[in-house]
């Protein structure tokens, strides 16, 4: 258990600094993009990215399931049956590739034509921009496996030096946007279109050249091993279409009933909560294998612990980010984007609490993966995401604000978070009384100290951009000291000393 938690640590800090510069890039990215493209051009882009994203289920259901078996072939230290896993993986992909590029440039192409709402003036560049989308998503599709193969071995320095590298390309593309004389939309989707292609082959010849089962020296076809992953793949296909479904689909919603500035605003806000989401899934990144490692070793005792800390510091790794963000969200989005939509602030603060709901899930998610058992829990929780909506839709056509389909899925969420839990208690004897102590006490007593003092900070400050750094500043001091002293049991304070007190003798 120790190595594992040194491991967590130090894929967690690495994951941790990669995302921090990745944000800074994607930041500064989106202002001068939405500078670069406007505000129509900007949610237009969103809306029809938006169409293609709606088919990443098919990489994303086989990427989880990819991840499981890799991992679950490492708990069990069996390395053929790793090699004919990644093979009959690789194969499945290709065949993936082959059906999104069909559905994409069928079915996409024809809603595209018939039923999406922009100027027609800017229709030739949505057609320019919805293809380049397409081939964009078909290279994400290729990656997925190398880099599924890169976490289950927990080489994750690789995995976040491959992502800087896409960020830094990601930047150059926003100096290039300014300069080149070329139709914004049309450029941004042919140069986003290169970085996969580059990204792809980075991590292809990384993995062919470091792991055995990645050499294309025999390639395997396994029937028994291919119904397996189909069978995994199957209930989490249909939970990738639900949640993929609902947040595209809310969308589209938006863009049919309102305008574009308002699926712009949505925009931003769905942009500032992934890239703080980020941080937490970079923690669940590392800490997916081991989970299903110990799974698969029938260490029960060591995949509960894993559970309980990951649960608990996703939720402390999100709200460090989340406080501030909340408190200053107005002048964050002044300073950052000069005029944001005027949803955007309202927007972004209920999509930060729906995050936050969910990151306390993530452990729990990985957990329900571990048996490999998914109809359950993947037919429970999608119907619930289906239901985000429909009922969002529903209130919407009675008259609703824009606002109303983040309330809807905030709601949701909480009912989602009690459903995994029931769930999970029944797949692997997860023990609620434990969780509920180690987990949800910490979480909500910090969450009321650290948010009480500093709201009342914030509203003690006078207006402007320098009381709100402080105040920043402030909420993000008062977070950590409540998370040491209020979130953290005897034994992780230890730990956080030993390594705190280690990096500065290391300095000096």
């Amino acid at each position: 258990m120790e190595s594992n938690n040194k491991r967590i640590a130090k894929n967690t800090l690495m994951l941790y600094f990669r995302q921090i510069l990745i944000l800074l890039v994607s930041l500064y990215t989106v202002r001068v993009v939405l500078s670069a493209l406007g505000v129509e051009d900007y949610g237009i882009y969103n809306v029809v990215g938006g169409i293609v994203s709606f088919f990443s289920f098919l990489s994303g259901s086989m990427a989880s399931a990819t991840q499981r078996f890799f991992s679950f072939a490492l708990g069990q230290k069996d390395a053929e049956k790793l090699h004919r896993t990644f093979s009959v993986n690789l194969i499945i992909y290709v065949v993936i590739a082959i059906i999104a590029l069909i559905l994409l440039e069928t079915v996409g192409l024809w809603f595209v034509n018939e039923h999406l709402r922009v100027p027609p003036e800017r229709f030739d560049a949505v057609l320019w921009i919805y293809h380049f989308s397409v081939l964009t998503f078909i290279g994400t599709i290729i990656t997925t496996p190398f880099m599924a193969i890169i976490i289950a071995h927990e080489d994750m320095q690789i995995y976040a030096y491959v992502s800087i590298v896409e960020a830094i390309l990601k930047l150059v593309i926003v100096f290039l946007l300014v300069y080149l004389p070329w139709d914004k939309l049309e450029l941004y989707g042919m140069l986003l279109f290169a970085v996969s292609v580059i990204n792809a082959a980075i991590y292809a010849v990384i993995c062919v050249r470091k792991y055995s089962e990645c050499q294309f020296r025999k390639l395997y076809w396994d029937k028994g091993l291919l119904r397996e992953i189909v069978g995994f793949t199957g209930w989490t296909l249909f939970g990738q279409v639900t949640t993929v479904g609902r947040n595209q689909a809310v969308t589209i919603l938006l863009n049919q009933m309102f305008n574009p500035v308002v699926v712009a605003a949505r925009a931003i806000a769905m942009n500032i909560t992934t890239q703080i989401n980020i941080f937490s899934n970079n923690f669940n990144v590392g800490l997916y294998p081991p989970i299903i490692k110990s799974y698969a070793a029938d260490d029960k005792k060591e995949m509960f612990a894993l559970i309980f800390r990951g649960s608990k510091i996703t939720f402390f790794l999100m709200w460090v980010f989340a406080l501030p963000l909340f408190l200053e969200m107005d002048t964050i989005l002044a300073v950052w984007l000069k005029n944001p939509p005027p949803e955007a602030v309202l927007f972004t603060r209920l999509a930060l609490i729906e995050v936050l709901i969910n990151s306390i899930s993530q452990p729990i998610a990985t957990a329900a993966r571990a048996p490999g058992k998914m109809r359950m829990y993947e037919l429970t929780l999608g119907s619930i995401q289906i239901a985000i909506f429909f009922v969002s839709w529903a209130l919407l056509l009675f008259g609703w604000a824009a606002y109303t389909v983040f309330v809807v899925a905030i709601v949701a969420n909480l009912v989602m978070f009690v459903v995994r839990l029931l769930i999970v208690r029944y797949l692997i004897g997860l023990l609620l009384l434990p969780f509920f102590n180690q987990v949800f006490v910490p979480v909500l007593v910090i969450t009321l100290c650290s948010a009480l003092l500093s709201f009342a900070i914030h509203w003690l400050m006078p207006a402007g951009f320098v009381f709100a750094s402080i105040s920043v500043l402030w909420s993000i001091i008062i977070s950590c000291i409540s998370m040491y002293l209020l979130g953290l049991d005897k034994l992780e304070r230890e730990k956080v000393r030993s390594i705190v007190v280690n990096r500065i003798q290391k300095v000096f």
